[in-house]
């Protein structure tokens, strides 16, 4: 699995060509939270005062997305501003700050941000999101922010997401632990080894 990287830390990301030419930054990242991956980015121009740029970088010219830069292979990666703008805006606005609930009707929390693979994939692997205490046992008066992972089914309906019971087990505050549960899940599902 390439490294995870939070949706929210892709904002103004360098758009950068193979060649080393910086074209744009990232402005937003659009989602498509059913078929669990990254489509595109809308863009600003070269220096982040220029405004948002008539442009737009589908998922498909993306050469690899890193915590430094998105890299694709020249300037024609770039192409004219289609419906992803309102397409953009509903999907965001319904992951951030959404209600995360489970298939057995448990309220968990809010997603504050999406982790997604880095590299070639785009793929949305889990979130992270304020848990209500019942999920996370300790002091009243912190606030828990925990990641939990997608799973295999997940559906986003108003203002809800509604993620399988199941990956609640695979909740937890600490990153690192959470990469490791769910490799030794997957390892255990697919029969393979580590």
């Amino acid at each position: 699995m390439n490294e995870l990287l939070a949706v929210r830390s892709l904002s103004t990301l360098p758009v950068v060509t193979l060649g080393g030419d910086a074209v744009a930054h990232v402005k937003d990242t659009v989602l498509d939270a059913g078929a669990g991956c990254i489509t595109g980015f809308t863009l600003t121009g070269r220096t982040l005062l220029s405004g948002p740029l008539p442009r737009d970088l589908p998922w498909p010219a993306v050469y690899s997305l890193g915590h430094h830069a998105v890299m694709v292979r020249d300037r024609k990666a770039l192409c004219d501003l289609p419906l992803s703008v309102a397409r953009r805006d509903a999907l965001r606005g319904r992951l951030l700050n959404a209600q995360v609930v489970t298939d057995e009707g448990d309220r968990l929390g809010t997603v504050l941000d999406v982790l997604v693979e880095g590299g070639a994939s785009g793929r949305i692997v889990a979130f992270r999101f304020a848990a209500h205490r019942e999920l996370v046992p300790g002091s009243r008066h912190r606030r828990h922010r925990v990641y939990v992972p997608r799973g295999e089914t997940v559906s986003v309906s108003g203002r809800s997401l509604v993620v399988p019971a199941h990956a609640t087990t695979y909740a937890t505050d600490d990153l690192p632990d959470f990469v490791a549960r769910v490799g030794a899940f997957h390892t255990r599902r697919t029969g393979a080894l580590p």
